[in-house]
C-alpha cells in the first residue's frame, strides 16, 4: 500500500495487521482518485473515511490537498496502524480519528461542517447481512453532505446495496468491487 499522488506521492503505508480490514489495490485507488481530481473534488475538501481501516482513502485525499479528513474506525489494530500512517505524513492537524462505533456516533453527533466527500467502505458481509443498519447510517450521512457532495460506497460488485430513497448518481464497476455514488437529498445532480 502506498500513496499514489500528491504531496506524499510514493509514501508507503502500513497495511492491516489482521484480516479485519481489506485494503484497496493501488491500481483501483488511482483510477478512483484520478476521476475525483479531474472533477476538482479533492482540493480543499472536507472528507469522511467511514470504516477507514488503515486509512488508505483518507490519506490519499490528504496527500492530494483535502482540507481535513475524519477517519471512523473501531478495530484497535487498524486504529493503531491508522495513527502511525497519519503521523508518517505529518497530517495530525488535518485529521480526526473517531475510534468508536460509527452507528452509535452518528446517532448522537453531527458533522462540524458539511462533508464534500465520504468514502463509505463497510465490510462486504455487512452490505447484505446488516443492510438495514447501513441504509440508516447512509440516511444520516447523506443530508450532512455539501450540496455537491458525494458518498462513494465501496462494495462487492455482485451486491446491490440498499440505499433507500437516496439519490444514486452512478455506479462504477472495478472488477470484483464496485462503487455506488450517492448524493445529498435535494442536492445537485450530474
Amino acid at each position: 500500500m502506498r500513496i499514489i499522488a500528491g504531496e506524499h506521492r510514493g509514501r508507503r503505508l502500513l497495511g492491516p495487521a489482521t484480516d479485519a480490514t481489506r485494503p484497496i489495490t493501488d491500481r483501483i485507488k488511482q483510477r478512483i482518485f484520478d476521476r475525483l481530481d479531474a472533477a476538482g473534488q479533492i482540493a480543499h475538501a472536507e472528507v469522511l473515511d467511514v470504516f477507514a481501516g488503515t486509512g488508505s482513502f483518507g490519506l490519499e485525499a490528504l496527500s492530494r490537498g483535502a482540507s481535513h479528513v475524519h477517519f471512523f474506525e473501531r478495530d484497535r489494530s487498524a486504529v493503531k496502524r491508522l495513527r502511525e500512517n497519519i503521523a508518517a505524513i505529518d497530517a495530525d492537524d488535518r485529521s480526526t480519528i473517531v475510534d468508536a462505533d460509527v452507528f452509535a456516533h452518528f446517532a448522537t453527533h453531527r458533522l462540524p461542517r458539511p462533508a464534500d466527500l465520504v468514502f463509505f467502505d463497510p465490510p462486504y458481509p455487512m452490505v447484505t447481512g446488516d443492510a438495514d443498519r447501513l441504509r440508516r447510517l447512509l440516511e444520516v450521512l447523506a443530508p450532512q453532505l455539501s450540496n455537491d457532495g458525494e458518498i462513494h460506497f465501496r462494495h462487492d460488485a455482485r451486491d446491490t446495496p440498499d440505499v433507500g430513497n437516496l439519490p444514486v448518481l452512478g455506479l462504477k464497476d472495478y472488477g470484483s468491487m464496485a462503487l455506488t455514488y450517492i448524493g445529498r437529498p435535494g442536492g445537485s445532480t450530474p
